[in-house]
C-alpha cells in the first residue's frame, strides 16, 4: 500500500507536478447535475481536497460562496494565480485561509477542519475526496464530512469504479454499493448515469483497463 496516510505523499506529488487528476476543464459530471441539487443563490458549498480545480470558479459563477479546503499550499496559490486573483492570506491555528472574490479556501489537514470554519456550507461537492483515499480512511472522511455539514445539507458526489486488479489507485474504485454503505443511513441518493471515462483520458486506456466508469450522486441528507 502507497504511504496514503501520510501528508508527504500528496504534497510530493504537487511538488513534482505529478497531478494527473487535476483536470484541465471544468467537470462534466459537475455542470450536467448540480442544477438538480437546486442550490439557492448565495449559499456555501463545501469542496474538500479541492486542489487548483477550475471547478471553483464554476461554482462561485453560479452565485455560490465557494469553500475550499487542500493540503498543498502549492495548489492553492496555483489556484489564484492561474485565475488572476490576489487572495487576502491569514493563519488561523494550523490553517492558512486565503480568500478572493466569493472563494475561499483552508490550506491544512482536511481532518482538522471545525464547523465553524465553514461559513454556514449547506452543500458539498466531491469529485476528487473519496477516490483519494484508501477504503479505512473513506470511512473516516465521511464521518468527517456528517460532522461538518448541517441537517439540511445536500452535495454532488462523484466516483470512479474499475477493477482494482487493473490498477492500484490512487484514484480508488469506489463501486455504487459502497456509496450507499457510506451515505445510505442519513443521505438520500440518487444515483446520476455512468459516464465511460475511458472514452476521455487516454492514460487508462494505455493501462488496458476493460472499464472505467465515472458516475455522480445528488445526496440530499435526511434519507
Amino acid at each position: 500500500m502507497r504511504p496514503l496516510i501520510d501528508p508527504s505523499f500528496w504534497l510530493n506529488r504537487w511538488d513534482q507536478q505529478q497531478i494527473g487528476f487535476h483536470l484541465s476543464e471544468v467537470n462534466p459530471q459537475l455542470v450536467a447535475h448540480w442544477p438538480t441539487l437546486a442550490v439557492p443563490a448565495g449559499s456555501a458549498v463545501l469542496v474538500p481536497l479541492c486542489g487548483k480545480s477550475l471547478d471553483l470558479r464554476w461554482l462561485r459563477q453560479q452565485q455560490l460562496r465557494v469553500v475550499g479546503v487542500e493540503l498543498a499550499a502549492s495548489a492553492v496559490e496555483a489556484f489564484f494565480a492561474e485565475q488572476g486573483l490576489e487572495p487576502q492570506r491569514q493563519v488561523h491555528g494550523a490553517f492558512a485561509h486565503y480568500l478572493a472574490d466569493g472563494i475561499e479556501i483552508w490550506q491544512g489537514d482536511f481532518f482538522a477542519l471545525e464547523r465553524a470554519q465553514l461559513a454556514g456550507c449547506t452543500a458539498f461537492y466531491d469529485r476528487a475526496a473519496l477516490i483519494a483515499l484508501p477504503p479505512a480512511m473513506r470511512v473516516r472522511y465521511v464521518a468527517h464530512l456528517n460532522a461538518l455539514l448541517p441537517p439540511d445539507a445536500c452535495g454532488l458526489l462523484v466516483t470512479l469504479d474499475y477493477d482494482p486488479r487493473e490498477m492500484e489507485g490512487p484514484p480508488f474504485a469506489v463501486p455504487p454499493s459502497e456509496v450507499t454503505q457510506h451515505f445510505g443511513d442519513r443521505w438520500s441518493i440518487t444515483p446520476g448515469p455512468v459516464r465511460n471515462a475511458l472514452d476521455a483520458d487516454g492514460r487508462y486506456r494505455e493501462r488496458a483497463m476493460r472499464f472505467l466508469h465515472e458516475q455522480s450522486f445528488c445526496l440530499q441528507r435526511g434519507g
